[in-house]
């Protein structure tokens, strides 16, 4: 039996899954703060059996519950993922897992603790394209990985942020870069691995209903010598995702494409058919996924609580995500290169880490605006601003 904290958009992608599946689970519980939301989602799909509640808290008192879909603003993942595993409940969290490492370190610390699962939505992972991206990359054939190209490119109206929790870090934790980078950031370390340094550039450069970012772009190195570019957006026209691999043979990317050249002997490049060939077999050498996206990850999930699994390493995937995501606010804010891992001490570790800075960084941008409207000097100001950053990070 299966609860859903959240009746928001992303909801729905939860239900239609749980509902694709009818002989291995049942939706009997809606939960949102605001009940007609959750009435409206339980009518639109026929959820006769299905009890609508306010309050998660009596909803987990409900001993036939025994997965819960916890589809809330990020704020609340922390409170309702813990309050369910306490309550014996297995839990799948949206995207981003919390707000700080220090609440992700939480989460895994009550997920041990009651020995229940604890997933993070990783939806993109289980789509065709990207796993034949991730099966191409690790079999070999292309060689090792020289250089990637991630581009989570998005459009939003200034609209998007008058929503009263977008766009503020209390809230949201932070911009485009978790809250839509998150997705593409965690299919890179699926196929790559954590980086081991990040260093960044953030900007607001369309949204100034919001506290936070809405333009990205990272520079990720790592232990094997590859180096990879990340921008994450909310400004592109004609919206797309893409991730693209420069490997020693030949060059991969999702949406799928593959090129392949080889050297001739003044070192310019012709067509490499027999690379582009071998790649061919191993993609077609594939099978076909049965289900994608939320529902492949729901099946997965019914699954191994069909085989009494707990899959800690779930858990700790949204954690490294968040990690990433960590890092590249703070080279963002310290204007430096971050290492990772990050620990206990980091400048961001915690909420109020994110908060202060972040609510710091939002500041300076306006005072910055404010000034160079007015036509005066900004290197003072900028200096001034930075070094306090900088002498923050310090501490």
């Amino acid at each position: 039996m299966v609860g859903i904290i959240g009746t928001g958009v992303i909801a729905e992608a939860h239900l239609k899954a749980y509902l694709a599946l009818p002989d291995r689970c049942q939706v009997v519980a809606l939960c949102d703060i605001f009940p007609e939301k959750a009435q409206g989602l339980k009518e639109k799909y026929g959820l006769d059996a299905a009890e609508v509640y306010g309050d998660y808290d009596e909803m987990l008192k409900r001993p036939d519950i025994s997965l819960v879909s916890v589809c809330t603003p990020p704020f609340t993942h922390l409170p309702a993922s813990t309050a369910c595993m306490r309550a014996g409940k297995h839990v799948l969290v949206e995207k981003p897992m919390a707000l700080s490492l220090a609440e992700c370190d939480e989460m895994i610390a009550v997920q041990k603790e009651t020995n229940t699962y604890l997933g993070v939505v990783c939806q993109n992972r289980f789509t065709r394209e990207n796993q034949i991206l991730k099966a191409l990359i690790d079999s070999k054939t292309a060689g090792r990985v020289l250089f990637g190209q991630v581009e989570s490119f998005w459009y939003r109206g200034h609209s998007y942020y008058d929503l009263w929790w977008r766009g503020t870090w209390e809230k949201e934790g932070g911009g485009c870069t978790i809250n839509h980078g998150v997705h593409q950031i965690d299919l890179l370390n699926w196929i790559m691995g954590p980086p081991e340094t990040v260093t960044a550039v953030l900007a607001n450069a369309a949204h100034d209903n919001a506290e936070t970012e809405d333009l990205s772009a990272a520079i990720l190195t790592y232990k094997s010598g590859a180096v990879v570019t990340l921008a994450v957006n909310l400004v592109t026209h004609g919206q797309y995702q893409r991730l693209a691999f420069q490997c020693e043979k030949a060059g991969i990317s999702s949406p799928y494409q593959v090129r392949s050249s080889r050297s001739t002997d003044t070192g310019f490049p012709v067509d490499d058919p027999e690379t582009v060939a071998e790649l061919e077999k191993v993609r077609e050498s594939i099978p076909k996924l049965e289900r994608e996206s939320h529902e492949a990850q729901i099946e997965r999930v019914i699954s191994f609580m069909e085989k009494g699994e707990i899959h800690s390493e779930d858990s700790a995937d949204g954690r490294v995500a968040l990690e990433v995501i960590t890092a590249i606010y703070q080279s963002g804010f310290t204007k430096s290169t971050v290492r990772l891992p990050l620990g206990k001490d980091s400048l961001l570790y915690d909420k109020n880490g994110i908060n202060e800075n972040g609510t710091l960084a939002a500041e300076i941008r306006r005072n910055l605006s404010d000034v160079k409207n007015k036509g005066s000097v900004l290197a003072e100001k900028e200096s001034t601003s930075a070094g306090y950053i900088r002498l923050s990070y310090q501490r």
